[in-house]
This record gives structure tokens, sequence and C-alpha cells, in this order.
């Protein structure tokens, strides 16, 4: 056979499949590791998607003409790897210099950004569980000490425990998510301010649907990052925009670590027109607090418990009652909701905000049941 000819590979199915093997070429960190799962996306239609927390309503007008005018022969060159006409608008948006804002490919890539640029083996990690399992993963991968500490019933921040354990990270999620319930901005500048060397991280992916931000702690405090994403209140989980604001010297360390060119052409153009189109967000998520405070009141009525959610989804619980089989004959009905089957929260369900037509058919089904 000539030159420039590939030779065709004979399949060895066992082989391929790894029968018999244990994989020496994958780390045994990731061997050994269970994966963060997400939400189940559908791939059938008419499902109420009420399980991975995304906006009911539209993204602004705006964000479909700026990716309209964008979706042209410029695709065949690289995006601006700096992000700098969304790091301007972020800045103007919200009162900080561009050169403090990074921008990642949803606020999970920046997550892992800095475990990748601050924990070497063996450092630990601290967050309140529960929370955002992905903090499980992605310190894991790093070969980091996680350190869970545990929320109390009725999710009180462990300020004094966090301290405790020294660590080199601390995950803080505001609003938090299971639950929906929030931290106060003095508690977490109370952390940072008594724990000068660690750095702490706040996940405000909620943040819009709640009463107050951490986001003027980056100002002030250098051990201070605030994560902000568009998935939620921007209605574009689909282009998966983050933005971490800090210092500036912390971006410019973190920027090191991310992909040139992390985040696409088309996403630029949408997460700008997001940014100056505020007024569309603020509109929906002042619909999507009305639509949860009803939500609350009808399912405590219900017998479920709930804690105070500042976020677009609300935790329901029946205390040491095994809700998987809610969940499933919810799903059964085509109504998707969030169960996490672990020992802290196997008598709960987590739920979407969803619109109203949404929120009364999932209410409709639950009095149902209950009948």
């Amino acid at each position: 056979m000539g030159k420039g000819h590939l030779v065709p590979l004979r399949a060895n199915n066992a082989l391929l499949a790894g029968a018999g093997m244990n994989l020496p070429w994958i780390r045994s960190v990731v061997r050994a590791m269970r994966p963060y799962v997400p939400g189940e996306q559908p791939q059938e239609l008419g499902f109420i998607k009420l399980n991975t927390n995304e906006n009911p309503y539209p993204p602004s007008p705006r964000v479909i003409e700026a990716i309209r005018n964008a979706a042209n022969e410029s695709l065949r060159l690289y995006p601006d790897p700096t992000a700098r006409s969304v790091r301007e608008a972020a800045g103007q948006r919200y009162g900080v210099d561009p050169d403090q804002v990074l921008v990642g490919n949803g606020s999970d890539e920046l997550l892992a950004l800095i475990v990748r640029a601050c924990v070497d083996p063996d450092d630990p990690v601290a967050y309140p569980y529960p929370t955002y399992s992905l903090y499980d993963t992605l310190v894991e991968i790093q070969n980091g000490r996680p350190q869970r500490i545990p929320y109390s019933r009725d999710f009180v921040f462990p300020a004094e425990e966090l301290k405790r354990v020294q660590p080199k990270l601390v995950f803080v999620c505001h609003p938090n998510s299971p639950s929906g319930t929030p931290v106060s901005v003095d508690r977490i500048k109370g952390l940072a301010v008594d724990l000068p060397e660690t750095l702490v991280v706040v996940d405000e992916a909620y943040v819009d649907f709640a009463n107050e931000s951490a986001l003027g702690l980056v100002q002030t405090l250098p051990n201070v990052i605030v994560l902000r994403t568009l998935s939620k209140s921007f209605s574009l989980a689909g282009l998966r925009i983050g933005l971490a604001f800090a210092a500036a010297n912390t971006i410019r360390e973190l920027a090191k670590v991310k992909d040139s060119y992390n985040v696409d052409r088309l996403s630029l153009a949408g997460a700008r027109a997001a940014l100056e189109d505020y007024e569309w967000m603020q509109q929906h998520v002042q619909r999507i607090r009305a639509t949860r405070h009803r939500l609350v009141g009808e399912l405590r009525e219900l017998g479920f418990e709930v804690p105070p959610s500042e976020a677009n989804f609300v935790l329901a619980r029946r205390p040491g009652q095994r809700l998987e089989g809610l969940y499933q004959a919810l799903k059964q009905q085509r109504i998707l909701v969030r169960y996490f089957d672990t020992p802290e929260l196997y008598d709960a369900l987590r739920i979407t905000v969803g619109t109203d037509d949404e929120i009364d058919t999932l209410l409709g089904a639950l009095r149902t049941m209950r009948a």
C-alpha cells in the first residue's frame, strides 16, 4: 500500500470495551470518582421541565438579533480570546473595571479554572453541605481534600466550622443549591476577613433572584471571587456564559489556565446584548419571584417543609419520607423535578419555578396524588 494510505484497524471489541482491564492510562482518582450528573434533559417534547433551574421565559430579543448579526463569514476567525466586549459590558453593568472580569464557558468552567489554578494535591477545600455537587467532582479531579461542613436542618451558614478547617479554598453558594437559602453577605465578609490566606469563592448563579449580592466585596477584599452566570436570570443556559469578578491581579493569574478561545463568537455577541438589556431580565425575575412566593405557600399547604428560597427554585421536603416514588410518579405525568438520592436529600425534591401554568399543572398533580 502506497504512502498516504491509512491501514484499516481491525476492531477488537473486547479490547475496546475495556474487558478485563482497569484502564491504567486513566488517573486512578478519575477511575474511582463518581461523575457529576446533570439534571435530565429529555430528548422528546411534551415534558414540563422543572428540574434544571432554566428560566421559563425567553431571552431578550436583542440577544437573538445580535447572534443573527454575528452569524456571518467572520465565523471562520477565532473569537476574541480576552472577551473584551463582554468584560466591558459587564464592567459597565456592575460598576467594576473590565480588568476585574473573566469570561468563561458558563460559571462551571470558571469553577474548574479556579480549582486548577489554586488547589494542589491534598489541599483542603471547604464548603457547606449539601450544596452544588460539582464542587465535589472538581476537588477530587485535582486531588484536593474535600471538607464538607454539614448545614443544619434549617441551612444556617456554618461559618465557624468552615474557619476551623483552615482551608485553601472555600466555596459559598449564595443562594445555596439545592435549598435556595441565602447566605448573609456580612457572614461571607467575616469569613474572608478571618481567613486572609484562604480564597473565598462566592458562587452567585442565582443571585438575581435574591435580595443581596457579595459583589461589592471584591473591591475591598483581595481573597474574594464572585461568580455569576447568564444561564438563569438572563435565560441563556444554551449560550454558556459565566463571569468571574475579582481583583485584577487574581483575574490575570486565572486567565493563564483557561483555554485560549474558551467562548465562541456567537456567545460573546449574545452575552453583550443581554447585559445591555438588563431591564428585560429584571422583568422576568420579578415574574419568577411572584410565582415562587405562590409556589412556596401552596407546597406548605400540601404538607411539605419548604425553606425560604431566594433562588428560581424551591426545596420541597417531607421529613423522613423517601420521595423517589413521588419523583417517578410526576415523571410518569411528564413533569420533571430533581431528586437527589443521598442521605441528606432523599426526603426532598428540588423544583424549578416555571411559568404560572406549569406550576399550576405541578400543583394539580401533587393534589391528585395526595387525595
